[in-house]
């Protein structure tokens, strides 16, 4: 029974200090959004999401954090072990919602980690390859606008520096365009050895770019035939009924990701995101760094015909096509299911950043 009076208590003072706001951080953490100061009460699903689902992927950035984020991430530290309830109400009483760009109507997406078969080495059918980085855009000559994908395909110049550099072969040029487009993926790779074959599975890290721009292939198929359904799987099925077409589609997007090969983690950990911390399967997104930094706990309210989403999650990645305030791309997991999700998802956006008083 005193328990009960003292948490009760702890609640009701907690929530007194929660009403109180901090001064506006500093524009400059975020020069391309506003930020507008808000009520918990105005963050849809607030008491109906549980934090601790996100607290793993929230202590990985913790890691990583700002000087502003350090003495917050210390008491989440001695939270780990805490109930929902007790999170919640922290998170009112040490963290200010900030509405980012009041009255926007945003845009989240989708993106996964592929899983695909592969080969080290080429054959009939295993004949797309993925790249290590090349030597002209290793050091300083990292921005370095290089040979285009269809330069590669097609130019001698191109095949020669890139002669030796590929890490793994895969079946379906669309795959190898799928991974590029995600930025990282698994790969299970089927080699042959003396026993019949065996089989090993690696990630594929992004480890740079051609520095090319980004053109989505939906895009050009939309201005090119009039396709409606820009999904992923309408794509792969138009490619599909249109062989004869499939390097212009491909060449369409001009930009190519090279990669690097790392173990699996522990737990299947997903891939690296930009600020350098595994990405968490429904609890990380990808946002325009210039009006969200890296690491920040972000409110996210979304309802579509894909999901319906009112939940906490970190900004810990980007992407090319990640630009804009109320913008947000959603790390769906690993996987062909995940995929399915990922390629379909497109729907309003509201965002509020969650930052220390």
């Amino acid at each position: 029974m005193i328990n009960s009076f003292v948490r009760c208590l702890s609640i009701c003072c907690l929530l007194i200090v929660a009403q109180t706001h901090a001064e506006e951080p500093s524009s400059a953490l975020h020069p391309s959004s506003q930020w507008t100061a808000a009520s918990w009460d105005d963050l849809p699903g607030v008491f109906e999401d549980n934090p601790r689902e996100a607290l793993s992927a929230w202590l990985a950035s913790c890691s990583r954090s700002q000087a502003v984020w350090r003495a917050t991430c210390n008491e989440l530290e001695g939270l780990k072990n805490a109930d929902s309830d007790v999170l919640r109400i922290w998170m009112m009483s040490r963290l200010q919602p900030y509405r980012v760009n009041a009255g926007d109507q945003g845009l989240l997406t989708g993106y996964y980690e592929p899983v695909f078969n592969g080969k080290r080495s080429p054959d009939a059918q295993f004949k797309y390859p993925l790249y290590r980085l090349p030597a002209q855009l290793q050091g300083g000559h990292s921005t370095r606008v290089w040979f285009t994908r269809q330069d590669m395909d097609t130019l001698l110049d191109a095949q020669s520096a890139l002669q030796g550099r590929a890490i793994a072969y895969l079946d379906n040029p669309l795959d190898v365009l799928a991974l590029q487009i995600q930025g990282s993926g698994q790969l299970s790779l089927m080699d042959t050895d003396s026993n019949g074959g065996v089989s090993k599975l690696v990630r594929l890290a992004f480890s740079g770019s051609n520095n090319q721009p980004y053109k989505s292939v939906g895009a050009w198929l939309r201005d090119q035939y009039g396709l409606r359904d820009l999904s992923w799987p309408s794509i792969r099925a138009w490619a599909q009924n249109h062989p004869e077409q499939t390097d212009a589609l491909l060449w369409s997007n001009p930009r190519v990701v090279f990669f690097k090969e790392e173990a699996v983690g522990a737990n299947n950990a997903g891939p690296r995101g930009a600020q350098g911390v595994p990405l968490m399967a429904g609890r990380s997104i990808a946002i325009d760094p210039k009006s969200i930094p890296y690491g920040t706990p972000v409110w996210l309210a979304s309802s579509g015909n894909s999901l319906e989403l009112k939940r906490l999650v970190l900004a810990q990645d980007t992407g090319s096509a990640i630009v804009g305030a109320v913008r947000a791309d959603y790390f769906v997991g690993s996987g062909s299911d995940a995929g399915e999700i990922a390629g379909k998802l497109k729907q309003p956006l509201q965002l509020w950043v969650l930052w220390p008083k």
